[in-house]
C-alpha cells in the first residue's frame, strides 16, 4: 500500500482520534501526552492497535504537540528529535504492512506566546520536527487542525523539504464555530495556496459531519488533489470540564457515502471518534473500495 494509490473516486479509512484515547489511558487535557512515545509507549502502541483491529488502513503518530517551540513550554524542548522518532516508531510497529503511518504535525499558533514568534523561527520548528518524523520512514506527513493560513503556508514548505508526501488538513471558520480561532478562509482559497506549496493532498478536520460534507464539496470544486476528511463526533459538550460527544457510530457511518461521492480520498474521524467509530464505517459499502489501497 502506498500514498500515490489513494486517489479520488476510492475511500481509504484512516483512524480516529488519538486524543480521546489517549484521555482515556490517563492522559490529562493539559499535559504533554507527546512525551509519552517515551515514558508510556504502550499505552500509545495501544491506541494505534485498536485502530488497526477496527480497520484502519492510515494510523497518525502521537506526535500532533511535539514541534520544538511546543515542547519547551513543559520544558522537554531537548527531547524533540527523540519524541518524534519514537512517535513513529510505535505508530510503525502497530501497523506493520497493514496499514500506512502517515505523521502528524500540528500547529503552533493559537496560544499567547505564538504572536512574539518569527518567520524564520516557525520554519526551523516545523523543519526541526518534520526532519525528526522523516528519519524513521513514515508513507507521508499529515499537517493538521490549521487554523492560520500564513502558519499552513510555512508549516507545509518546511515539511516538503524531506521529501515525503504532505497533506495539509484546515479547520475553516463557519457560523456554527465563529468563536474558532481560526481565519476566515475559504475552501477555494485553501486549495489554491496549498496547492501553490506543491502539497499532495488537502483536507479538513474538527468539524462536525455536515461541515465537513460542505467543505469537502467546495475542495473537490477547486481542486484535483486528493482530500483528507476527518470530522468530530458532532459538537462536544463539556461535563465536568471534559468535552463529551452525543453523536453514535452508527449516525456517523452514515456520511461514508456521502463524503465518497463529495469527492474525499480519505476518511476516518476527529475529535470523540473511537475505535468503535472506524470499526463500523469500515462495514459501510463506500469502504469497501479500500482495497485497492492495500496492494
Amino acid at each position: 500500500m502506498r500514498f500515490a494509490d489513494c486517489v479520488r473516486g476510492s475511500l481509504t479509512l484512516t483512524d480516529g482520534a488519538w486524543g480521546t484515547e489517549l484521555l482515556r489511558r490517563g492522559g490529562q487535557l493539559t499535559a504533554c501526552v507527546d512525551v509519552w512515545n517515551l515514558t508510556n509507549p504502550d499505552r500509545v502502541r495501544q491506541v494505534a492497535e485498536s485502530y488497526i483491529r477496527a480497520g484502519s488502513r492510515v494510523i497518525l503518530t502521537n506526535t500532533f504537540r511535539a514541534n520544538p517551540l511546543s515542547l519547551a513550554h513543559y520544558a522537554v524542548r531537548d527531547q524533540c528529535e527523540a519524541i518524534n522518532r519514537a512517535g513513529v516508531q510505535i505508530s510503525r510497529q502497530a501497523a506493520g504492512t497493514s496499514a500506512m503511518v502517515f505523521a502528524s504535525i500540528g500547529p503552533i499558533g493559537g496560544r499567547p506566546w505564538s504572536k512574539e514568534i518569527t518567520h524564520q523561527q516557525l520554519h526551523q520548528a516545523f523543519f526541526q520536527q518534520a526532519q525528526a518524523l522523516a528519519t524513521e520512514g513514515p508513507d507521508a506527513l499529515l499537517i493538521e487542525t490549521m487554523t492560520g493560513l500564513d502558519e499552513a503556508r510555512v508549516a507545509a514548505a518546511a515539511a516538503l523539504e524531506t521529501g515525503l508526501p504532505v497533506v495539509v488538513s484546515f479547520v475553516f471558520l463557519s457560523e456554527r464555530n465563529r468563536n474558532h480561532a481560526s481565519e476566515a478562509v475559504t475552501p477555494a482559497q485553501f486549495a489554491s495556496a496549498m496547492a501553490a506549496t506543491g502539497a499532495q493532498a488537502i483536507g479538513t478536520n474538527c468539524l462536525d459531519v455536515r461541515q465537513s460534507l460542505d467543505v469537502c464539496k467546495q475542495l473537490a470544486a477547486a481542486s484535483r488533489l486528493p482530500i483528507w476528511i476527518k470530522p468530530n463526533a458532532g459538537l462536544p459538550e463539556f461535563i465536568d470540564g471534559v468535552p463529551t460527544y452525543k453523536t453514535t457510530p452508527e449516525e456517523f457511518a452514515n456520511s461514508a457515502q456521502e463524503l465518497r461521492e463529495a469527492g474525499a480520498t480519505f476518511l476516518g474521524g476527529c475529535c470523540g471518534t473511537t475505535p468503535e467509530f472506524i470499526r463500523v464505517l469500515a462495514e459501510q459499502p463506500a469502504l469497501r473500495c479500500t482495497a485497492a489501497c492495500e496492494s
